[in-house]
């Protein structure tokens, strides 16, 4: 059997991320835990890098995360940053962007894609997560969309066409619409997660799928993820994610004068 994932040496460490490879297993990282892991522009360009440059042989892509937390959402101190820099929101455009260019890599990686998730994944954790093929969460794990009640709308990453395609617009309006937390047992029945575990035993969960995966045809595994996403796709034909980056600039600008804008989670 291979070693579990936190067996694996660590043979890369970017700013706020460290990677871990086995021949055609790739672990990526989310590395800032004393910030609970919130998204910044370094982490999203960290993302772009290591999904960008990654070897054709990789056939499986774990994306955790180190310390209590998956993700706790968008890194509040930036987000100020860059409303003070330019009220317009041409920064937070520009960090929108790159969320739209991470997620799409995730969602059509030519490799499996698998989230494991402890914790709060709040907001753009929460995005993140959704991105991947498969996610397992621990039987504590938590997910929250509070971005409504920060004045913000739910866009980034393409997160609200991929929640109702998965979950069903009519849940997803109670969740956004409410910002309640989803805890695990729920979460799955949503299909927000496909698998709940105990903490200690969510990277032999992520073993249990990745090992049949690692198995087969590099090529064979490519055509049906092209396939699958095709389908799914074709259920999207309203998807507006696209603009996620204008919609939230949009807004930021304008309520940027009553000083609640927030980063999204």
């Amino acid at each position: 059997m291979s070693p579990l994932l936190a067996e694996l040496p660590v043979d890369r460490i970017l700013k706020t991320l460290r990677t871990r490879r086995q021949g055609p297993l790739l672990t990526i990282e989310l590395n800032a835990p004393e910030q609970g892991n919130a998204v910044n522009d370094a982490m999203l360009d960290d993302l772009l890098t290591v999904l960008d440059g990654q070897d054709p042989a990789v056939r499986v892509v774990v994306l955790a995360a180190a310390g209590r937390d998956f993700c706790l959402g968008g890194d509040r101190v930036e987000f100020s940053e860059h409303l003070a820099h330019d009220p317009t929101g041409s920064g937070i455009r520009a960090s929108g962007v790159r969320a739209q260019r991470v997620c799409d890599a995730l969602t059509s990686n030519p490799a499996v894609t698998i989230a494991r998730v402890q914790g709060r994944a709040i907001g753009a954790g929460f995005a993140l997560a959704l991105a991947c093929d498969l996610r397992v969460g621990a039987d504590t794990a938590t997910f929250r969309l509070p971005e409504l009640a920060l004045g913000l709308p739910t866009a980034w990453g393409g997160l609200l066409p991929r929640l109702v395609n998965e979950v069903g617009a009519a849940r997803v309006r109670e969740i956004v619409l409410t910002g309640r937390p989803v805890r695990a047992h729920e979460a799955r029945h949503l299909s927000i997660l496909q698998n709940i575990v105990a903490e200690d035993a969510l990277d032999a969960a992520v073993m249990t799928w990745a090992e049949p995966l690692l198995r087969r045809s590099a090529a064979a595994l490519r055509v049906t993820k092209t396939l699958l996403h095709s389908l799914t796709a074709s259920t999207r034909l309203a998807d507006v994610s696209a603009l996620d980056p204008e919609l939230m600039a949009a807004v930021v600008a304008e309520v940027h004068h009553t000083g609640r804008s927030h980063p999204p989670g």
